[in-house]
């Protein structure tokens, strides 16, 4: 009886721009993370973006888990919305701390592996954005929430080739100097990360359109 009642109830769709407005941040975010990658003049500004982008998000995740507590109905499972803004912000907040490790060890030219990762995670930012709108309608855009969630993982994957290929040729220059080892390492890991948590994003949203079709 319960669950007729909140079918037929209006739902609040504050949610959907919500989370369209933190998928922008991640856009946002990734594109400067990867001109930060490209090294040159800018590429504190570009710093500077990522770092501003991710208290933007924050902002925004803060005032989901409020509309949550305050709202009657929502579009769906309230632990659902939790977790899918939670896993988002992760995204940034990975972005963030990547570049707080590349300003820490004061890293200024990045391997091509490094930057082939940053285009990664620029291609899974911009698949978030497109595929966040589908929740609208989760039903009806159930086989492209699909397809999604699998080009997520492809790109995952290619990811974790370029991370595994970028350690292997940090190790042949270890001999020469160990911390060149560490530091990239270091940094491959986090970017690494980056794509990682945008597959969470991703499992999250297919998770959704499986428990609502």
């Amino acid at each position: 009886m319960l669950g007729w009642f909140r079918a037929l109830m209006p739902k609040d769709d504050r949610f959907f721009d919500l989370f369209a407005r933190h998928s922008r941040t991640l856009i946002d975010g990734a594109v400067a993370l990867h001109k930060v990658l490209q090294g040159g003049e800018a590429m504190q500004e570009h710093v500077r973006t990522v770092i501003a982008r991710e208290q933007e998000a924050d902002e925004i995740t803060r005032e989901v888990l409020l509309a949550v507590r305050r709202t009657f109905i929502t579009p769906f499972d309230r632990g659902d919305i939790q977790a899918l803004i939670q896993s988002m912000d992760d995204a940034i907040d990975q972005m963030n701390k990547t570049v707080k490790a590349i300003n820490l060890f004061e890293v200024r030219s990045f391997s091509p592996n490094m930057q082939e990762i940053g285009s990664a995670i620029v291609k899974v930012a911009e698949l978030t954005a497109e595929a966040i709108p589908l929740l609208r309608a989760v039903g009806t855009n159930a086989p492209k929430i699909g397809a999604f969630a699998e080009e997520v993982m492809r790109v995952e994957d290619r990811a974790d080739e370029l991370h595994q290929a970028g350690l292997k040729a940090l190790f042949r220059q270890g001999a020469t100097n160990p911390m060149d080892y560490i530091v990239g390492s270091e940094i491959l890991d986090h970017l690494e990360k980056v794509v990682d948590r945008f597959e969470d994003v991703a499992n999250k949203v297919n998770s959704i359109m499986v428990e609502n079709v």
